[in-house]
């Protein structure tokens, strides 16, 4: 077996390589960033250790020698194939990471209190949650999997629908010092706090003639219309899924009993390239089955 504690140098092969292909110093040291006289010094040392001329020097014109060649061959296959085994494991590691994009409140209220249980279940994949108002190019920004909530039109993406969502008004239960209202007709523009969201379709639906508010603060995240909502600043329109454990904790509490069912749903949405990726398919079974759960405990407020 022969001694690999005897190989050249990794640099000098590099070198050798490199001038062997281009047949000319200086365009090696151009690839490999370094000086011609980098590349010269280094081929000569290799010439020295294997005791054979590689190539033939005619002032500026340089021959590969047929030893040379023999080993250039020799070496470029073995460069290759420590690329290829290297590649391979980068690949593999990469295929470890997992990247979601999901909107700030779904990701906050709904997404990541679940996340540990998928951990649980893929102890090797580490998940990089990723959480942006704005409509991202999943392929652009290196995004394995994105969450979003719309129409589920998203070109270029493979697109399944999760669940849809619905509206309804909270308040903290200590609003107005605990007085609050028991009935829609109770309600003040003055009091109702503004998001990306209209109150219309909800005044509609339980036959309020009022305008849509205006003035004061829009919240565009509703994760900080609902924490304002907490803090005893007025009465918040907000979506089921992101407010479900304010409810349930008693933080927030439902007025009324009436619901606007969303235009919009949740869709999960993939780059065609990702979909064969272990972690990816991991994580969509995993989600729907949350989401199958989730939807048998809340009913129709989601279907």
């Amino acid at each position: 077996m022969t001694d690999i504690h005897r190989l050249p140098h990794l640099i000098a092969l590099r070198a050798f390589e490199a001038a062997a292909r281009h047949q000319n110093f200086s365009r090696a040291a151009d690839e490999l960033h370094v000086t011609h006289g980098a590349v010269s010094h280094q081929v000569r040392a290799l010439e020295q250790d294997l005791g054979v001329v590689l190539f033939t020097r005619n002032g500026k014109r340089l021959t590969i020698t047929p030893h040379g060649a023999r080993f250039a061959q020799a070496v470029r296959n073995a460069l290759q194939d420590i690329a290829s085994a290297a590649q391979t494991l980068r690949e593999e590691t990469r295929q470890k990471r997992l990247t979601v994009s999901a909107t700030p409140s779904f990701a906050s209220r709904w997404l990541a209190p679940r996340l540990g249980r998928f951990i649980d279940l893929n102890p090797d994949t580490e998940l990089v949650l990723q959480s942006s108002g704005q409509l991202q190019d999943l392929v652009r920004d290196g995004v394995d999997v994105g969450i979003r909530f719309g129409q589920g039109q998203y070109p270029g993406l493979v697109v399944e629908r999760l669940m849809g969502d619905s509206y309804y008004p909270v308040a903290s239960p200590a609003y107005n010092q605990g007085r609050l209202p028991t009935s829609p007709k109770q309600l003040k523009p003055a009091q109702l706090l503004r998001s990306d969201e209209p109150w219309l379709p909800w005044f509609q639906a339980v036959g309020l003639k009022l305008a849509e508010p205006s003035g004061g603060v829009r919240f565009q995240d509703l994760s900080l219309l609902m924490r304002s909502a907490m803090g005893g600043d007025g009465i918040a329109l907000v979506r089921h899924v992101v407010a479900t454990q304010e409810i349930a904790s008693g933080e927030l509490v439902r007025l009324f009993n009436v619901s606007v069912k969303s235009p919009w749903d949740y869709h999960l949405a993939c780059p065609p390239d990702a979909l064969h990726k272990p972690q990816v398919l991991a994580f969509r079974q995993w989600l729907l089955e949350e989401v199958a759960a989730f939807k048998a405990m809340t009913g129709a407020a989601v279907a």
